[in-house]
């Protein structure tokens, strides 16, 4: 059996963002990660990653609360523990249901719930897509987040990084941004793919309005056209209606959702997000059913490194035809805590060597953005 966990670091880094990013949330002026280490009594350490991008400073909430309420929540943990998102999560239920915060809590569970599964893997010599039950593979991936205002300089940055897959984010700003997607899918060469996301900006008939016209520009898929709650009807006449694959999914919560969207088959391509919801134990057998049941799993990611080779490592084990979400927008915490940097080789992430997930972050070369390091003691 496993020692039990003896010390929990978690560490909170921040990048300024000049100028700011515009979204349909409004301005990101900062991009943040909150990485979760955890170390056993023989030393053994993992890595993993909690969500904290959304709403602005709520970085510096995440921080705070993960280092009051992990003590309590890590006890008696090892890296044997079966499905520590369950564990942890119901630990913080109470707190989560008086605070109005199930969100957080979700959030701090999958971070330790990643940490642990990275633990294990190490402690068992093994790479973590092969914990998982899977195989250590390079995964195919696409660029995110490029914006209608500088779409060419992020484009022509992640084409030198091996990219040929591009996602845009529209829904915002003049025109909704549908001319800058039009200019880019002009400028793509032959074989090069472009999605779009609007960031759940529209109603029904708004996006049903728009279908017409972004089916012009053949994108791969439509990712939250609609807010997540919208009924279901309603997402299923937009998809029946769609010529191109819908996708979701990163801000669904709980598995009931999830198989309720598998079984709509509204979504062409389901998104989890192993740091918002879930961690590993939680997304892992929703990205199986998606496949099994024919959908295309593409799991979402937006974060530091140890979220993103984590995010590798589980496609890697599930396999299909889906790819990793790469940030292209301003995020030095990317490429610098991800033990490798941003770079494909013939489209694909190779993933780190190693046991667990095949590296340890390099606090060290993002010094200037950490922004605290706080140590807990899991309770006896």
């Amino acid at each position: 059996m496993s020692p039990p966990l003896a010390r929990a670091e978690i560490l909170h880094l921040r990048h300024r963002v000049d100028p700011p990013i515009p979204t349909t949330m409004g301005p990101v002026r900062n991009r943040p990660a909150l990485l979760l280490r955890l170390e056993d009594a023989d030393g053994a350490e993992g890595w993993g990653e909690i969500w904290c991008n959304f709403p602005p400073e709520g970085d510096l909430h995440r921080a705070r609360l993960a280092a009051n309420l992990l003590p309590a929540a890590l006890a008696g943990l090892n890296a044997d523990s079966e499905r520590p998102f369950d564990t942890v999560r119901h630990r913080l239920h109470r707190i989560a249901l008086q605070a109005g915060e199930p969100g957080p809590a979700s959030q701090i569970a999958a971070g330790a719930d990643i940490a642990l599964h990275d633990l294990r893997a190490r402690r068992a010599g093994l790479p973590l897509a092969a914990a998982l039950g899977g195989t250590a593979r390079p995964v195919p991936a696409y660029a995110r987040g490029i914006s209608p205002d500088r779409w060419e300089a992020q484009v022509a940055r992640m084409s030198a990084l091996g990219h040929t897959r591009f996602k845009l984010r529209i829904g915002f700003g003049a025109g909704d941004g549908l001319p800058q997607a039009a200019d880019l899918a002009a400028a793509l060469p032959a074989g090069h793919a472009l999605m779009l996301d609007a960031n759940q900006a529209w109603d029904f008939a708004t996006a049903r309005d728009r279908l017409d016209r972004l089916a012009a520009l053949a994108p791969r898929w439509l990712e939250e056209p609609m807010p997540v709650d919208a009924p279901a009807a309603d997402w299923a006449a937009l998809a029946a209606a769609a010529p191109m694959p819908l996708a979701g999914g990163e801000n669904m919560v709980g598995g009931t959702a999830f198989d309720a969207a598998i079984a709509l088959r509204a979504l062409g391509v389901l998104q989890p997000d192993i740091c918002k919801w879930g961690g590993l134990s939680g997304v892992l057998p929703v990205a199986r059913a998606a496949t099994a049941a024919g959908l295309t799993y593409c799991p979402h990611f937006l974060g530091g490194g140890v979220g993103l080779v984590a995010s590798a490592h589980l496609l890697a084990a599930v396999g299909g035809d889906g790819l990793l979400e790469i940030d292209g927008s301003e995020n030095p915490l990317l490429a610098a805590l991800s033990g490798r940097g941003l770079g494909l080789v013939n489209g694909a992430f190779p993933l780190p060597e190693g046991p667990g997930l095949g590296y340890v972050p390099d606090i060290g070369s993002v010094a200037d953005m950490l922004v605290s390091r706080q140590e807990v003691v899991p309770c006896a």
